[in-house]
């Protein structure tokens, strides 16, 4: 299906909002993967259908969970919406026709990340949380700014940020969300002792 198609499917089935949000979901994709040497029209699809289980309910999230026998976490049974994420990955392979597996779990993870992620991945999980119409958030333009000159640092500091602000709220908080926190911590220490080191010599 083409791109343009489903950005006219995303606005029919999406709130005016929502689909405004996919909408710069998808530019900020595009231009992610052109500066990382992705894909655009992968990244692009990938961005504009990242939400299209967004328009359902709390109660109808489970349900499709449990017609696609999707496994359903206790935190995601405390907040349902996280549940959006696995369901529109079956969603975009049943009802878009998308069988790119890179595609399908770049939405399946773009809530909550995961350690050792594919670019795609990055890229959607990153310009999920940065793109331009998006409410302004704290630290938000330093991250903008290191989203396109480092990748895996951009990762590191939007699961930093979700995690603080999980923490501070009090709400549960997803068992990936810390690994993918702690894992790009690791990788962002090991890359700074490497420069350290070879600044040595």
């Amino acid at each position: 299906m083409e791109l343009e198609q489903l950005k006219d499917m995303m606005k029919i089935i999406l709130k005016p909002s929502r689909y405004l949000h996919s909408i710069g979901v998808e530019e900020v994709s595009c231009d992610l993967a052109c500066i990382y040497g992705y894909d655009t029209e992968k990244a692009s699809i990938a961005g504009i259908l990242h939400d299209c289980a967004k328009c359902l309910t709390d109660e109808q999230l489970v349900e499709e969970c449990h017609r696609f026998q999707l496994p359903v976490k206790e935190v995601e049974l405390g907040n349902k919406q996280l549940l959006h994420a696995k369901v529109g990955a079956v969603y975009v392979k049943h009802h878009y026709g998308i069988v790119d597996e890179d595609i399908i779990n770049a939405i399946y993870y773009h809530t909550t990340g995961r350690p050792a992620m594919s670019l795609l991945e990055k890229i959607i999980y990153i310009a999920d949380y940065i793109e331009p119409y998006r409410k302004p958030l704290q630290g938000m333009e330093k991250i903008r700014s290191t989203a396109y000159e480092d990748i895996d640092l951009a990762v590191f500091m939007i699961a930093e940020s979700v995690l603080n602000y999980l923490q501070h709220t009090g709400a549960l908080i997803d068992t990936l969300t810390v690994e993918t926190y702690e894992y790009y911590e690791t990788v962002i220490k090991n890359r700074e002792m490497k420069e350290v080191c070879y600044g040595q010599f």
